[in-house]
């Protein structure tokens, strides 16, 4: 019989116990009218806090994407007026070409 205790894991078996009393008394706990209450108040906040999450994440969005768009225009408007001083360098370059030559 001492052969057989001395094989027992003590902390293995006081986990189990533990766990064994806590699930049964969280059973119970969960089976109450005023747990069912908790619950379903803690589920609303949940579902509002997404609500309310969700509602920021379109926001964020839609400006993200009038920041892009206007973006582009203004990469838009620099090449434009890079590629108009290049072609008045350009032009400027061959009028004076054009006078040194003469």
């Amino acid at each position: 019989m001492m052969d057989i205790l001395k094989k027992v894991d003590v902390k293995k078996t006081g986990i189990f116990a533990t766990g064994v009393l806590f699930g049964t008394a969280g059973i119970k706990v969960l089976s109450s009218k005023d747990a069912k209450k908790v619950y379903t108040q803690c589920t609303a906040a949940v579902l509002r806090a997404k609500e309310c999450v969700m509602k920021t994440v379109a926001n964020i969005q839609e400006n993200a994407e009038d920041i892009y768009a206007e973006a582009k225009q203004v990469n838009e408007a620099r090449e434009e007026a890079k590629e108009e001083f290049a072609d008045e360098s350009d032009t400027a370059l061959d009028e004076e070409d054009i006078t040194t030559e003469e």
